[in-house]
């Protein structure tokens, strides 16, 4: 037996937020975390981004968060994904503005990186007109491939003067580094059935099967309340082939409230380790002037919150 995440209640750090904005900055945003099993010095590693560059963290219990090392190089929303190394991709701002790519780095130490390579760029009609984006990449093992999700195309919020993702879609590789073959259609988009995702469908995080369940996801829908005001929530999708994705239910796993979450809860990583379940996400505590920091929350189980596993 083990837990079913689809009956979790996930409840928020008492520690929150965890991580500030670096000095000068406003904001420390789309968390990408490797437990202790897998890094070199047996201890917590963190990646996410302040206002166009990556900056890597490191904890000996995953709440206590310190700099490693301080800024790394110009980028945002990065995932690290752990086979023989680290394979870290992040989404690159390129020339002209407004547009980006996914870039990759390989490192066997977490502290020397090599040269950037692009590995996806805006190449479909629906990744956008004048503003053109690949960016949020999130890399699993589909079964002797690869699949590279990713968002593509912004909408603009004007409660707060940027952009965020309209659409998810996913590309596939034989190998990490590619070449990746995209999808010719988005696998989720905005929704007038499910009000979260009304303006665009922000990010996401897939984990594939396992322990008895299916293809889940985290994703993060990008909406307006009924005041007016932009938010995001993160909802839990399942999938039978890790294509066609369906709501968990109707209510978030996590969503905005009062304090440093009071507009917006979005990018998230969820990580598995030593039995336990996390989910680091940022949060932002307003709109124009809102600023954005590191959480987590963790799931919690009634007695019948498992499900059968496979021998």
């Amino acid at each position: 037996m083990s837990r079913d995440w689809r009956t979790a209640r996930w409840t928020d750090h008492p520690k929150n937020p965890l991580i500030d904005p670096p000095p000068g900055t406003w904001l420390i945003a789309d968390p990408c975390v490797l437990a202790p099993d897998v890094t070199p010095d047996g201890k917590w590693h963190m990646f996410a981004n302040a206002v166009n560059v990556l900056h890597q963290y490191v904890s000996d219990d995953g709440l206590e968060w310190r700099s490693f090392g301080g800024e790394l190089f110009s980028g945002i929303r990065p995932f690290c994904y752990v086979q023989d190394g680290f394979h870290l991709f992040y989404e690159r701002l390129t020339i002209p503005l407004g547009r980006s790519c996914i870039s990759y780095r390989f490192s066997d130490d977490l502290v020397r990186w090599t040269d950037p390579i692009d590995v996806l760029q805006p190449s479909l009609p629906w990744e956008g007109r004048v503003i053109r984006t690949n960016g949020n990449p999130c890399l699993v093992d589909a079964g002797g491939y690869y699949r590279l999700y990713f968002s593509a195309a912004y909408v603009w919020l004007w409660d707060c003067l940027y952009w965020e993702p309209v659409y998810i879609g996913v590309a596939e590789a034989d190998r990490i580094t590619g070449p990746y073959y995209k999808w010719p259609s988005p696998l989720i988009g905005p929704s007038e059935r499910y009000y979260w995702r009304s303006l665009g469908a922000g990010s996401i995080k897939v984990r594939p099967p396992k322990g008895g369940m299916p293809w889940l996801a985290f994703n993060n829908g990008i909406f307006k309340d009924e005041a007016g005001r932009s938010r995001s929530e993160i909802h839990l999708l399942e999938s039978t082939d890790g294509l066609v994705w369906d709501p968990v239910g109707d209510e978030p796993i996590l969503a905005p409230e009062p304090g440093w979450k009071e507009a917006f809860v979005y990018a998230m990583d969820i990580v598995e380790y030593g039995g336990d379940v996390r989910l680091y996400y940022n949060a932002r505590d307003g709109w124009l002037r809102g600023k954005e920091r590191i959480g987590l929350a963790q799931p919690r189980w009634d007695r019948s919150g498992s499900v059968e596993t496979q021998p």
